[in-house]
């Protein structure tokens, strides 16, 4: 019997930022109308204004607004949507959204809420796997779930072992355990955020490969049963289990080894009756054994690698199957052209251990190139909340080759401007650039053996860098007084008929002194050091110049007459003209002084007043952008006072804590 077509017209798209904006531009291509929903936070946001419709669905926290199925399927009621994309994360692998969806006559761009609920729990989707004979890591997935028990199977399996959240992913409820006496506080932690993060506090234990590579076959199935896959897409460049770098095709893929494991893919998804989009993740070794991760019911963050590889719009597939066309593709049908490499833009802060950042964006100006694609949700003016997560755009090239995609990625990255909150640009460039993954070489380890942190600090200024923010600063300056003035003719700007007069500047440790010379050309002095600065070409957020013939192009933002981003290559600085301004309140801060790292939630608090700790000791867990982030001391001494409580929000900066140093 054929499948029966369920037509509709109006999608409402559960969810926010890049993956929204993605979803209205490829409905809209379908010549569908679309309805977006927004938190508080996200009222002026690039997919509110895209859609055709929007709904607020309540405050900025996701479980008073994108996590509450109610108010979503209130909202598709309200504008007349008969289906509902929802995305990936929030409410997209959540099998009673799914079910409502169904039970109020809306179509639901996914799989059925059994899949959902099968692969969406670890310890069910494993034992299903084995049982339909999939290659799977050896671990604990059964029903039992005290600590003895753990503790018990965890010596069986031997360490290492991955404690995983069995309803979770994207690293949250996750830790790797070396050593079988951290295994306790592992176990702890691990269940208090896979609770908090996905509502279930259940269990998983593997044996942790070392150094393997992390494949992902995406598969498509239709309502027919006909079932397929797209090839494979490596994910191994990862930190703490979150992808940051995906491509396709995998570097040391073979025809063989593909076609064998896109049919353990498809084995799987058949294995459960699957409908729609949907990736089965394995690790993969360097012996070419490789083992079922988890499958994903639904589209991926990395799906624009396959998009560009194959030239199909996944959104586009997932929207036909949903009204039950039939998939319209056979396996000989799919061919991969080039390759594609997708790195992960994210506010967060290499230096400070990759802390999430939030904050305003003064500047956001993409690069545009051929075989570039950029996926984002953000534009010059907006925000990055709190209360998200920090990825913020997706960055993406095509090349005839892995290395022509490599060094376009590169390429686009450095083109990319963002000011405002710190980013991940200038370290998405060294990885990119790293020799272990220029060859292919890059297995799920690579950032941690090649980027320790003491090689993510932040470099010093450079002259260069230096000169470049004194000469824009210069020249606001100038354009600013200009602008309150008489007129001037050009050719008399820089021109005096006395002494010329240098202007000084200090950034960090250095003093620069610009002294005008003729036309376009200026002097920059540092240490008695004479540098000639030639002007090209300068406009409202750029400056094109030489300094001793070596060419610099730069964006900036001007914040305040002392302050000042800018952007060099794959570096973005934030300066301050110290001459002219303050010193922040935490430079004067005792080292015994413990300020929140970023805006969050306090969930715990380990110590109290008067207590003797040491370095390392765990002082409280932090909540922030879906992940827990241990708060350490970093000196030895006494609790002199403890500013904050447990349950409560506290914002970037913030006192949290007053150690005295050396009192024990």
């Amino acid at each position: 019997m054929p499948v029966k077509i369920t037509p509709f017209d109006t999608i409402l798209i559960a969810n926010r930022g890049e993956i929204a904006c993605r979803i209205i531009r490829t409905a809209k291509t379908m010549g569908l109308k679309t309805v977006a929903v927004y938190s508080n936070a996200d009222a002026n946001t690039p997919h509110v204004k895209m859609a055709d419709q929007a709904v607020n669905i309540g405050p900025a926290p996701v479980n008073e607004s994108y996590l509450l199925i109610e108010k979503i399927i209130n909202a598709a009621k309200e504008t007349g949507a008969q289906a509902i994309h929802p995305g990936y994360g929030f409410l997209s692998e959540n099998a009673a959204f799914a079910k409502a969806c169904k039970k109020q006559g809306l179509v639901f761009i996914g799989p059925e809420p059994e899949a959902i609920d099968l692969m969406g729990d670890k310890a069910k989707s494993k034992r299903r796997m084995i049982k339909a004979g999939v290659p799977c890591v050896p671990g604990y997935q059964d029903e039992k779930q005290d600590d003895k028990t753990l503790i018990t199977e965890s010596k069986k399996i031997g360490f290492p072992i991955m404690v995983k959240a069995a309803a979770g992913g994207g690293g949250r409820g996750m830790r790797f355990v070396n050593d079988p006496k951290s295994l306790p506080d592992a176990i702890k932690d691990a269940r208090s955020e896979a609770a908090n993060a996905f509502g279930s506090d259940v269990l998983i234990l593997e044996k942790a490969i070392q150094q393997p590579r992390h494949v992902e076959i995406q598969i498509f199935a239709d309502r027919d049963g006909n079932t397929i896959h797209l090839g494979e897409r490596d994910c191994s460049v990862q930190r703490r289990h979150q992808k940051v770098l995906e491509e396709a095709p995998c570097p040391i893929m073979t025809p063989k080894l593909r076609a064998k494991m896109g049919a353990a893919a498809v084995k799987a998804a058949k294995d459960i009756g699957y409908i729609g989009a949907g990736t089965v993740e394995f690790m993969l070794e360097s012996s070419g054994e490789f083992y079922f991760l988890e499958m994903n019911t639904r589209l991926q963050v990395e799906h624009p690698v396959t998009e560009m590889l194959t030239g199909l719009d996944l959104v586009a597939l997932q929207i036909r199957v949903a009204r039950g066309e039939a998939l319209g593709l056979k396996q000989e049908d799919i061919s991969l052209t080039g390759h594609a490499i997708e790195a992960r833009l994210y506010a967060e802060d290499p230096a400070q251990d990759f802390l999430p950042a939030t904050g305003a964006i003064h500047l956001w100006e993409p690069a545009i190139g051929d075989g570039i694609r950029i996926d984002s949700g953000i534009e010059t003016g907006g925000n990055v909340s709190p209360f998200y997560d920090p990825m913020i755009a997706k960055i993406i090239a095509l090349g005839e080759t892995r290395d022509d995609a490599r060094r376009k990625l590169i390429r686009a990255l450095q083109d990319t401007t963002i000011f405002g909150p710190k980013t991940n640009k200038r370290f998405l460039v060294d990885a990119l650039s790293h020799p272990v993954f220029a060859t292919g070489e890059a297995t799920t380890a690579f950032i941690n053996e090649n980027f320790p942190q003491s090689a993510l600090a932040n470099t010093g200024l450079s002259h260069t860098e230096a000169i470049t923010a004194a000469i824009t600063q210069y020249i606001l300056s100038r354009k600013s007084s200009l602008a309150n003035a008489l007129p001037i003719p050009g050719d008399l700007l820089n021109w005096s008929s006395a002494t010329k007069i240098g202007t000084p500047y200090q950034f960090d440790d250095l003093n620069i002194i610009i002294t005008p010379q003729r036309g376009r050309v200026y002097t920059a002095s540092i240490n008695e050091t004479d540098y000639t600065v030639s002007l090209i070409e300068h406009g409202e957020n750029y400056i094109d110049l030489t300094i001793n013939d070596e060419r610099i192009k730069a964006n900036f933002h001007s914040l305040a007459p002392s302050q000042l981003s800018l952007s060099i290559g794959a570096k973005s600085l934030s300066l301050t003209n110290s001459l002219a301004l303050f010193h922040r309140a935490e430079d004067t801060a005792g080292a015994g002084a413990v300020l929140a790292p970023m805006h969050g939630s306090l969930l715990e608090v380990f110590i109290k007043k008067g207590q003797v700790v040491t370095k390392g000791t765990r002082l409280a867990i932090l909540e922030a952008m879906k992940m827990q982030h241990e708060i350490l001391a970093e000196v030895d001494g006494t609790i002199m006072d403890v500013h904050v409580k447990a349950g409560t929000q506290i914002a970037a900066d913030m006192l949290m804590i007053d150690i005295k140093e050396g009192e024990t």
